[in-house]
């Protein structure tokens, strides 16, 4: 291994072979970690394929004088490793690199969605990042941590700490007029997870359909799908889901999103709302209702939500998604009492519960009177923005319909016809960089028609007034 003539602490006078040299940083470690840092390097270099299967190493002698270490360190390195797998050896036979592992990948791929990569994107769902009340999220963080007792960082309650569950209970019941025992409401990790826990609890119970908008989310079908639950598309009209398509239907649950429907726009009507609690109550059913931008209304004081009509009927779930950052992985459910069990245990199975920490700054948060704050923040950030786009369509697509309820983060712009057809439309504005969705995407696929007209869901909440209007200019020419 070392010419004659070398010292083996990696001097100009020294020749340490090339496959080696990967491990003259573990062995120049401090002593303490000398150790752990030299099984860490040869683990690594076997697991990569620097050293591939079959490879022999040198002895431990050898090596030892090489990187300038004890010999005991090297035989404790072989031996480890030799124990767990990686390496193989026999008396007299030396120390080989074991076939048993396989080169792994060392790569960390980010899968998570990004906007596309577009001179201006209209593409709806997200909000605006940069609105994240950092200040005051780790002031409260600070808080938390100071005055935490040492037993709420156990296994908590799979509903979550009662302390989030009491505050979420009022500011639920004063700012959407749910009925919110505190004792119903499950934390869990955004309304995606509460989707789940609905569809598992459905399934559990006979059910293996669940009526969903059309046009709707598309979400739905892959996150009832993994409970085992299909999902049947129903139309809608102006005033809400059709009732009588519902009840044609033949389901027994319906996804809706009353106060604000994604993506039309529209909101259910009072006498709306009264037919789908009647449907629910004469089929023994359940209402699922999907909260998720409720709080911004920029016309009149937000309609309260459909749950405070009739809990035993509704479900209820909202986040902070699009008031504070989908990153959280934060929401709520409030589950009527007749399926309170079967959520809560299976969000038991699930996960054990929602991380500590987080559930208690989040209940600090809205404690001290923040999360209001930063919803009022949000609210006049969005309205403006609405009022930049619909005014933006009026000037460079001139008799553009802008249809649904001044609300949300998104809108539904109708163009006129001479814009049309939609394909086409689509081609041309990708062309010129500008990334959007038709209302198109969000119909099921079994009720698609194409008449023509573009009609496009423009989300408008994470761009600034500027932005937007040189985007719709942008999309015009």
């Amino acid at each position: 291994m070392r010419p004659s003539g070398t010292n083996p602490c990696g001097t100009a006078e020294s020749a340490v072979s090339p496959a080696w040299e990967l491990l003259l940083p573990a062995a120049s470690a401090p002593a303490r970690t000398r150790g752990r840092s030299l099984q860490a390097a040869l683990r690594e270099a076997v697991r990569s394929g620097r050293l591939p299967p079959g490879t022999r190493l040198p002895s431990s002698r050898d090596l030892a004088a090489d990187l300038g270490v004890s010999r005991g360190l090297v035989t404790e390195a072989y031996e480890q490793l030799t124990a767990e797998g990686y390496l193989r050896s026999g008396r007299g036979a030396g120390t080989w690199v074991s076939g048993a592992v396989r080169a792994a990948r060392p790569r960390a791929r980010d899968l998570a969605p990004r906007s596309p990569d577009a001179a201006a994107d209209f593409v709806p769902g997200t909000p605006d990042l940069s609105l994240f009340p950092r200040a005051a999220w780790a002031a409260a963080q600070r808080g938390v941590l100071a005055e935490l007792p040492h037993q709420d960082l156990g296994y908590p309650d799979p509903r979550g700490l009662p302390r989030l569950r009491t505050a979420l209970a009022e500011l639920l019941a004063r700012r959407r007029g749910v009925v919110a025992d505190p004792e119903r409401i499950v934390v869990v990790s955004g309304v995606a997870q509460a989707t789940t826990l609905l569809g598992f609890a459905l399934h559990a119970r006979g059910l293996r359909t669940v009526g969903v908008e059309n046009p709707g989310s598309p979400q739905h079908d892959a996150l009832y799908a993994a409970a085992g639950v299909t999902t049947v598309p129903v139309p809608l009209d102006d005033e809400g889901l059709r009732v009588g398509a519902l009840r044609e239907s033949g389901v027994r649950a319906v996804v809706t999103t009353p106060s604000h429907q994604f993506p039309t726009g529209i909101a259910y009507s009072a006498r709306r709302r009264a037919e789908l609690l009647d449907w629910a109550r004469s089929v023994d059913g359940l209402v699922l209702e999907d909260d998720y931008d409720g709080d911004f209304r920029y016309d009149r004081a937000p309609v309260g939500a459909l749950q405070g009509l009739d809990p035993e009927r509704v479900a209820y779930t909202g986040s902070v998604s699009k008031s504070l950052a989908p990153g959280l992985r934060l929401g709520w459910l409030l589950v009527p009492e007749s399926l309170a069990d079967e959520v809560v245990e299976r969000k038991r199975t699930m996960d054990l519960g929602h991380p500590t920490l987080d559930q208690a700054l989040f209940a600090r948060f809205v404690e001290r009177g923040d999360y209001d704050r930063q919803l009022r923040r949000c609210q006049r950030a969005y309205r403006e923005r609405r009022d930049a786009l619909v005014a933006a369509l009026a000037e460079h697509l001139p008799g553009s319909e802008v249809s649904g309820i001044a609300a949300g983060l998104h809108v539904i712009a109708t163009l006129p016809a001479r814009y049309g057809p939609e394909e086409r439309f689509l081609a041309r504005v990708a062309e010129a960089g500008v990334a959007v969705r038709p209302l198109t995407d969000y119909t099921h696929a079994r009720a698609r028609q194409d008449d023509g007209v573009v009609r496009l869901v423009l989300g408008y909440a994470h761009l600034s007034p500027a932005r937007i209007r040189a985007g719709v200019r942008l999309m015009a020419e």
